[in-house]
């Protein structure tokens, strides 16, 4: 008699992520999660050992955006409520990770068990799919499922509890299974294909728009049809603007239709595409606040609205829209290609010539502010950003992380692509805002791409969320070069206090003038404090090339962004309201 195999409710788990192509995990070690330890360890996937859950989540979450496909976060009950930050940045962005948590026994459960918190229903407003898992024999179909639902449809955060007990008893394995999926193996997710009727209709719309815009947002990104979209735009020569906060979609992609971002405030000429637009589409994202719900002002009642999305919870969002389809974004734009073919001379030639100038206009304007900034000290954070961008390359990274950091940098990026610089992608939070990613996102992008140059461009106060998880990249031996606009508190919030109190002032707001620089060589690191553009260069050259992490603190002043400015003028409306 073949005596029969038995493992540990761990040890499944970790055969699970092999049957998914997982090849790493990353987490904060704890005993309640020592099984699957064990199993990652027996099944030879790699531990990335972070020093807080919050950061193993954002590591997670880098990994997943610089590779586009689902990443593992690990963590013990203990740590769970650290990683719901981590789930927040990752809703808010679509990111795929599959959170799997150690929870309290199954056996006590409600009775108040060893570290017992319901992480399934604390992780149900963040996530796709929350379950707990209550058999330990089914561990791999809870997984599979769960990677299955992440990458589906608008990709997302997904979380699985496995009680204690479940992961330290044995079960048997019997060869071969009895039950289907007798072969359980990762799966590309099914694409929508959209409606014949409704492409009919939507080519319709395109063809004869003599103004038409295009928004795009995540899904875009996620569905890797940015290529399709920039081809899609060039040949039919259409406006292309990008919603605020959903990832950047043009690093070393060329697109002359880019225009930047859909935002009035970051970037005005968009104002004029919009407002002017007989048709915006808007493929890949929600009609939310960050589109006005797809309401007036903001979109024009006399336009005509299509919203195009991959899973019906999205197009259900978009009811606002004239025409909603429920389509893969790459299936949408094939589609539109096939059907739309480019005429010699586009009679939209001079709505785009239109766009284009305002934008020039609006990058010149910019570049005498910066030019009459350039020899300043402390630096203009416009310049900031326009230094870091001068020092980095085709086959570099860049990292945005902070608040007035973000909105500056946004500004700067539009400059240097107009003006011909690209990237090989540029990464940042999302929707919610979330200070403290940028030094794990900057050391997953290492880790996926060694042999390219990573720089982390953060504000002082999204530098003190989490700045220390540098710990991971001097670990891993990634040297991330980190730039931090240093201007010695939180900038955006002093003035919009400044702006919307009565006595004009701010509290509680500042920083010490604190030597980041001085901190990462104390880790072992490279670090180098300065106050101009010219020592800006100098650093960022030295830095790149230390081979170890590295750090360099810019002293900059506080400068308020027209976004800030409009958000303040809003937000005291809105009080009122």
């Amino acid at each position: 008699m073949v005596p029969v195999e038995k493992v540990r409710g761990g040890i499944l788990v970790a055969r699970a992520l092999v049957a998914q192509g997982v090849d790493r995990v990353f987490t904060l070690s704890g005993g309640f999660i020592n099984p699957i330890l064990e199993g990652l360890m027996l099944e030879n996937i790699r531990i990335v050992n972070a020093p807080h859950e919050q950061i193993a989540g954002h590591l997670a979450d880098g990994w997943a955006r610089v590779t586009r496909n689902a990443a593992v976060c690990l963590v013990g009950p203990e740590g769970f409520g650290n990683a719901v930050p981590a789930m927040l940045e990752a809703y808010g962005q679509h990111s795929p990770i599959v959170f799997i948590t150690g929870s309290s026994t199954l056996k006590r459960r409600g009775q108040g068990g060893f570290k017992e918190v319901d992480h399934v229903r604390i992780a149900e407003g963040l996530t796709k799919y929350s379950v707990l898992v209550t058999d330990g024999a089914r561990i791999d179909h809870f997984i599979q499922k769960a990677f299955e639902i992440a990458l589906g449809g608008t990709p997302g955060p997904v979380h699985v509890s496995i009680p204690t007990d479940l992961l330290y008893s044995s079960y048997e394995i019997k060869p071969p299974r009895e039950e289907r999926p007798f072969h359980v193996v990762a799966a590309d997710p099914p694409i929508a294909w959209p409606d014949a009727k409704a492409v009919r209709e939507l080519v319709e719309l395109v063809s004869t728009a003599r103004k038409p815009v295009l928004v795009a947002g995540n899904g875009v990104w996620w569905g890797r049809a940015e290529n399709e979209l920039a081809a899609l735009a060039d040949s039919l020569d259409i406006p292309l603007l990008v919603v605020p906060y959903h990832q950047a979609l043009f690093g070393n992609v060329a697109c002359r239709s880019y225009c930047g971002l859909a935002d009035v405030h970051q970037y005005p000429p968009a104002e004029h595409a919009l407002q002017n637009a007989d048709l915006i589409v808007a493929i890949g994202c929600r009609l939310d606040n960050m589109l006005n719900f797809g309401n007036p002002p903001f979109v024009p009642a006399t336009a005509r609205l299509v919203s195009i999305n991959a899973s019906s919870d999205a197009v259900a969002d978009n009811f606002a829209a004239d025409l909603n389809i429920l389509g893969h974004p790459r299936a949408v734009l094939s589609e539109l290609r096939l059907h739309i073919k480019p005429s010699g001379s586009h009679p939209r030639a001079a709505w785009v010539k239109q766009n284009r100038d305002k934008r020039s206009n609006w990058v010149a304007q910019l570049r005498r502010l910066t030019e009459s900034e350039s020899s300043s000290a402390p630096m203009h954070p416009l310049v900031v950003a326009l230094t870091v961008l001068e020092a980095l390359g085709k086959d570099d990274y860049l990292v945005i992380d902070g608040g007035d950091t973000h909105y500056w940098a946004e500004m700067a990026l539009n400059i240097a692509e107009f003006e011909g610089k690209h990237l090989s992608g540029v990464f940042h939070p999302g929707p919610y805002s979330l200070l403290g990613c940028g030094v794990a996102f900057g050391t997953a992008i290492k880790m996926r791409h060694p042999d390219h140059r990573v720089v982390v461009l953060s504000g002082d106060g999204a530098f003190l969320s989490s700045g220390l998880s540098i710990e991971t990249a001097f670990h891993e031996r990634l040297p991330i070069t980190i730039v931090v606009d240093n201007n010695r508190g939180l900038g955006s919030i002093a003035q919009q206090q400044r702006r919307v109190w009565q006595s004009g002032r701010s509290s509680g707001t500042e920083f010490r003038d604190i030597p980041f620089d001085g901190l990462v060589r104390g880790l072992g690191g490279y670090g180098e404090s300065v106050s101009d553009s010219r020592g800006l260069l100098k650093a960022l050259s030295k830095a790149l090339v230390s081979d170890v992490p590295a750090c360099v603190n810019v002293s900059s002043k506080s400068v308020i962004s027209p976004l800030v400015e409009a958000l303040t003028d809003r937000r005291a409306k809105a009080s009122i309201e």
